[in-house]
């Protein structure tokens, strides 16, 4: 599937983005132009059942991979993701041959979770929205809001097939963590950087890191932008 983009700046260089679950391209809204700022032409993806991409039958990881490599430019400069965006994003590296990779916080372990009850997150209030975000931008609130009405929520079928905690990176790779992460615990960030990968933390920052703390997310990416 060829998925809708949202682009900024037009320079030499080009980064593509790829956000998480329930969400859209907006999520980047306040961290993309400080990255196409430093010289990069800023491509950000809606994944299949999100903002203004199509609806999917399927909903894996690995379908999510395929939309990202039959809509991205080729050999890109710097690839992020975050959360679920971010094991797509692992899946289509070994095809995309980026010179970095970015894994904000990534979706990578299963873990026990009620997908009916993040479904019901679609239906959420702006004042819910609030609760669960206090430290987002009031743009963000919005933003989000009207991703959760375009979202489908069938897409979370795709966190029963979490691809697991991969080997060595296929690509210079950093992992950008929540502080704490729930998804990524020290033991396995341990694991992770014995593996080669290099890990980083925002620290006091949630789950979607970029939204939390933008200062703190584009700090954590000195060195790889």
């Amino acid at each position: 599937m060829r998925l809708a983009t949202r682009v900024w700046g037009d320079g030499p260089r080009t980064a593509v983005l790829v956000h998480g679950i329930m969400t859209d391209s907006r999520t980047w809204n306040r961290v993309a132009p400080a990255v196409a700022d430093r010289g990069y032409r800023v491509i950000a993806v809606d994944l299949r059942g999100h903002g203004a991409s199509g609806r999917g039958e399927t909903y894996t990881p690995a379908a999510l991979a395929v939309d990202l490599l039959d809509t991205l430019p080729p050999a890109p400069d710097l690839a992020i993701g975050h959360s679920l965006g971010s094991a797509a994003l692992l899946l289509s590296l070994p095809r995309l041959r980026c010179a970095r990779a970015v894994h904000c916080d990534p979706a990578w372990l299963s873990r026990p979770r009620d997908l009916a009850a993040l479904r019901a997150v679609k239906h959420a209030t702006r004042q819910e929205l609030r609760a669960a975000h206090p430290r987002w931008h009031d743009d963000d609130i919005t933003a989000e809001h009207d991703a959760l009405a375009a979202w489908d929520p069938g897409s979370v079928a795709a966190l029963a097939h979490l691809p697991g905690l991969p080997a060595a990176p296929a690509v210079p790779s950093l992992v950008l963590l929540a502080d704490p992460s729930e998804r990524v615990p020290p033991a396995v960030a341990a694991t992770l950087r014995r593996r080669g990968w290099h890990t980083r933390t925002v620290d006091g920052a949630g789950h979607t890191v970029h939204r939390d703390d933008p200062a703190g997310f584009l700090l954590g990416l000195s060195g790889w932008l």
